[in-house]
Formats: structure tokens, C-alpha cells, sequence
């Protein structure tokens, strides 16, 4: 969602409720039947999948600066590895923090999916604080998509009982991610997802 306010695309957003199991419904099923989030749906075909879906956009739309230019395979691969890496790792585990009522019944059980979480979460966001020192952004000076994902993960993590003031530079990168006009409109849509949950007592 970010990376469409990044670039500029109006699009149209679906709220699904995953706690009612929307995402498994024959409607969703018939978009994405993997039954996941996120689907884009563009020019009559759907993609979906985080990565495949923010490496697409940032290959049709160059001129966003979703990624650095890659002037070899293998930059274009480590760029496709970070990605991987927020999405296999970082995006699970904050669901956990976030949502542990996904995974556990019980207060207590939920808790301590929380728990686990948070200490699993505590070296991946210590390698993304030492990375930070080397510059403002992912990859230095030039910002990216993952800078994105980054934020999302921090903004959700520290929204769930995550302790955020042992990290300075990842304060910084938040307050700076903060300031764009992309990541506000996100929070925007965040927010009112969230309070359209609420009001249904579904969060």
C-alpha cells in the first residue's frame, strides 16, 4: 500500500477480515486461492505475494525509485533477498506481536505468543539498527521500498508492547519515514481500518 501512495497510482483498497476468515472465503478464494493477503489486482490480472508484487511495481514504475538501479544480477538479487527477508521473517513475526490472537486462544497463551515474538523480533531489529548507522536509509543514503516495509514492522511492533528506546537509530529512521507524504497516507488508511474493525468488535 505504500509503495502505491509512494508512486502515486490511485487505486482502490478492500478491507479483509481475517479474523472472520474472509480470506478463505469462496469471494476471496476466487481472487487469491492461496486465501492471503495482500492481491493486486491490475490490468485484468492478479499478483500476488509481497515480494513479487513490490519487486512488479517497482520494475513497471522505475521512475518511482522503489529500488536502486541494479547494474548486475547480483544486486538485483541482494535487493530481491531484502525484500525476502521482511516478508519471511520480519512480516511473521510482528503478526505475532501484533496479533497473537491468531495463534493462541487463550489471554495467557496469547501473551506468551507475544512474549516469544518480541525476543525473536530483538536481533533482527539489532541488525537493522546497526545497518542504520551506516547511513539514513536501507541502503545508505537512497531510500527504498524496504525502508517501507521496515517502518511498518517497527510502527506495528512498537504499537504492541515492543520496548522501542533501545534503539536510536531506528527512532530516527521512524521519525524521518514519518515526515513522507506516503507513509502518512498508509497510517491514515491503517487507522481507519482499524477503527472500522473496532466498531464491528472484531479487534
Amino acid at each position: 500500500m505504500t509503495a502505491l501512495e509512494h508512486i502515486g497510482l490511485p487505486f482502490e483498497y478492500r478491507l479483509i477480515r481475517m479474523m472472520t476468515g474472509e480470506h478463505k472465503s469462496p469471494d476471496y478464494l476466487a481472487i487469491n486461492p492461496k486465501g492471503k493477503v495482500p492481491a493486486l489486482e491490475v490490468d485484468n490480472e492478479v499478483l500476488t505475494e509481497n515480494v513479487a508484487i513490490l519487486t512488479y511495481l517497482s520494475r513497471r514504475y522505475p521512475e518511482a525509485g522503489l529500488l536502486p538501479t541494479a547494474d548486475d544480477e547480483m544486486t538485483a538479487t541482494r535487493q530481491l533477498a531484502d525484500l525476502c527477508y521482511c516478508s519471511a521473517t520480519l512480516h511473521p513475526i510482528v503478526t505475532r506481536i501484533k496479533r497473537p490472537n491468531f495463534f493462541a486462544e487463550t489471554e495467557d497463551a496469547r501473551q506468551q505468543v507475544r512474549k516469544l515474538a518480541i525476543e525473536a523480533m530483538r536481533p533482527n531489529f539489532d541488525l537493522i539498527e546497526n545497518r542504520l548507522s551506516a547511513g539514513s536509509w536501507w541502503y545508505g543514503e537512497q531510500w527504498s521500498v524496504v525502508d517501507a516495509y521496515i517502518y511498518w514492522v517497527w510502527f506495528r511492533s512498537t504499537d504492541a508492547q515492543f520496548p522501542r528506546d533501545e534503539y536510536a537509530n531506528l527512532n530516527d529512521f521512524a521519525e524521518r519515514m514519518g515526515e513522507q507524504n506516503a507513509i502518512k497516507k498508509m497510517l491514515a488508511r491503517e487507522s481507519a481500518a482499524e477503527r472500522q474493525l473496532r466498531e464491528e468488535g472484531l479487534i
